[in-house]
């Protein structure tokens, strides 16, 4: 009994010395420049207009948005079921397509 006392103490002992010089942080590393300032950040690029094309897009979509929600439900059927259908439709038709 003694001897596996002794055995655990000399396995015990290293690990308790060794615990708090392993708990340490190492100390923080000196710098050897100083350093230097960020550069500053571009500054934020403006938004740019949209082009003719888009605005055309946004213009028929606003007008066939508009007549959609005029339709009464029973119309929306026979319409198409749904606004992508719609959609789809009615762009041709403003662009002057046929649909």
């Amino acid at each position: 009994m003694f001897a596996r006392f002794l055995a655990i103490a000399a396995f015990a002992v290293p690990l308790a010395l060794a615990q708090p010089v392993l708990a340490k942080d190492p100390p923080p590393a000196k710098p050897t420049e100083t350093p230097m300032a960020a550069p500053a950040a571009p500054a934020a690029k403006p938004d740019a207009a949209p082009s003719a094309g888009q605005m055309a897009a946004r213009q028929r979509q606003k007008t066939c948005g508009a007549q959609w929600r005029a339709l009464a439900d029973a119309e929306k059927v026979s319409q198409g079921p749904r606004w992508p259908q719609y959609w789809s439709k009615c762009n041709k038709r403003l662009k002057g397509e046929k649909a």
